[in-house]
């Protein structure tokens, strides 16, 4: 039995959760004061540390485990490190909120542990119920740490939005699930294909249960036209944690989007990839001008997030090995740019107190010009401008669109894109020609390091690629074995 269970593929969630459970435990039964909560924090970073560790020293063959219901490829594990980087460097970010604010509540770093481990789960399910069971242990981390600023009334509103409008779209996801199961006779993702292969299974009932089951994932990826929790959750919680939303959350909904799509339904591509097209159109016409109108540069980058999956769904909608890989490429450069922007977005503060009105970065450009240069990199970047990573985002999302014979979704993207730039421009124009004092807070060395990495990758992709190219292949390559 234990052979089955193959304990050993799962090794890496069952890590993680074990650690959350004994930071948990660490929390409890300790004093509750700021410096045991900075410690529980650095052991949960060093708890992501550990868990990258082991997957990078797990073997590159495909397996499964827990009765074939867990698997895990080259792409899995792409896809899970990406996800862990994320949470460490939010857990990085929290730790600079926590000694700003006084912050004693240790449960912040844990929750953002579970929540890791349910997207990897999430990640690497290869079945409905599997599927299902990592979705809801990340949802129930996140709508916790939205609200876990209790005496903040908009984080406070932000948790309850959250929780209500994700527990709708569960609600349609599982409705999708039953639906599947109930004209497939399956929940496992190759017996659901093989189903719908053979000519088995109800066509137009599979139909309605791909709508729902898209419908629910979408909501996971803020993708629109189920965005609408998005700018207020962003607004109402805490920087670190919203930066936690906007990076490692998308990375992992995106996976799963993305083997759903390719694995459970292959054999009705083109009744999905119409549902996928829809929503990348949407979202990236939702992103390019719903932004151009807000004046908190948290809200903004919440559409601008929109806008991004947009982009990232282009790459799926192309159903090919390139369009895969444009993907993965996409959402790792996606999220280096959000949790740069969303370090510098947490240094603006002044006597301790958050800002985050694009007016506040007035004279940024002359008063600490390294901060203003480095934002507006990550800001031509987010535009799409060579040679920086963003345009290499864009660039293989576009490319293999192009391949696929889907112009219009590719000429499209090009144009939002270049309506997208009024906003980024807008912020660059703010720190550099508007008159203003830009009198913040010294930047703290927690964020100095989250804002090192995303320059070092935006600037030096060229570089980054070259290192990590042949994975990414190998990963994007898995997905057509």
């Amino acid at each position: 039995m234990f052979e089955t269970l193959n304990l050993a593929i799962a090794l890496p969630e069952l890590i993680l959760i074990l650690g959350a459970i004994a930071l948990l435990m660490v929390g409890v039964f300790s004093n509750s004061n700021v410096t045991k909560m900075l410690h529980i924090s650095a052991m949960a970073l060093a708890l992501v540390v550990v868990t990258i560790f082991i997957i990078f020293t797990q073997g590159s063959e495909e397996a499964t485990a827990f009765f074939g219901s867990f698997y895990v490829s080259d792409f899995t594990k792409a896809f899970k490190i990406i996800l862990l980087i994320g949470t460490g460097f939010a857990i990085l970010m929290a730790i600079e909120f926590k000694k700003r604010e006084n912050f004693t509540q240790f449960e912040l770093p844990v929750l953002m542990l579970l929540a890791a481990a349910g997207m990897m789960v999430m990640v690497s399910a290869n079945d409905m119920a599997t599927l299902y069971l990592g979705l809801e242990l990340q949802s129930l981390s996140l709508y916790v740490l939205a609200a876990i600023h209790r005496d903040n009334v908009k984080a406070t509103e932000a948790g309850l939005k959250y929780f209500v409008l994700g527990a709708l779209s569960s609600g349609m996801l599982l409705y999708g699930i039953s639906l599947i199961y109930g004209f497939t006779g399956s929940i496992g993702y190759s017996q659901i294909a093989s189903s719908i292969a053979s000519g088995n299974a109800n066509e137009i009932g599979v139909i309605f249960g791909i709508v729902f089951i898209l419908a629910g994932l979408a909501f996971k990826i803020s993708a629109a036209p189920f965005h609408m929790w998005t700018p207020d959750v962003y607004e109402g919680s805490p920087t670190p944690i919203t930066a936690f939303f906007a990076s490692a959350p998308k990375v992992a909904a995106m996976a799963l989007l993305a083997r759903v799509s390719m694995e459970a339904f292959a054999p009705m591509g083109d009744a999905w990839q119409q549902i996928i097209i829809f929503l990348a159109v949407a979202s990236m016409a939702l992103g390019a001008v719903a932004a151009i109108a807000q004046s908190d540069i948290k809200r903004l980058m919440a559409y601008s997030s929109i806008g991004n999956m947009g982009f990232a769904l282009v790459g799926l909608a192309a159903q090919n090995e390139k369009g895969i890989y444009g993907l993965l490429l996409y959402i790792t450069i996606y999220m280096f740019m959000t949790l740069g922007a969303f370090a510098c977005i947490q240094a603006m503060q002044k006597d301790k107190v958050s800002l985050t009105k694009i007016s506040d970065l007035a004279g940024c450009g002359k008063s600490n010009p390294f901060l203003a240069i480095l934002l507006t990199l990550i800001m031509f970047s987010m535009i799409g401008i060579p040679p920086l990573a963003g345009f290499f985002a864009k660039f293989y999302a576009f490319l293999a669109a192009v391949d696929a014979g889907l112009y219009p979704l590719a000429i499209i993207g090009v144009v939002l894109s270049v309506i997208s730039a009024y906003y980024y421009l807008r912020v660059i124009k703010v720190m550099f020609f508007d008159e203003g004092e830009y009198d913040h807070d010294p930047m703290a060395g927690e964020l100095k390091i989250v804002l090192a990495a995303s320059s070092a990758v935006i600037i030096l992709f060229v570089l980054f690629k070259l290192a990590v190219d042949d994975f990414m292949l190998q990963a994007a390559a898995a997905m057509f074995n």
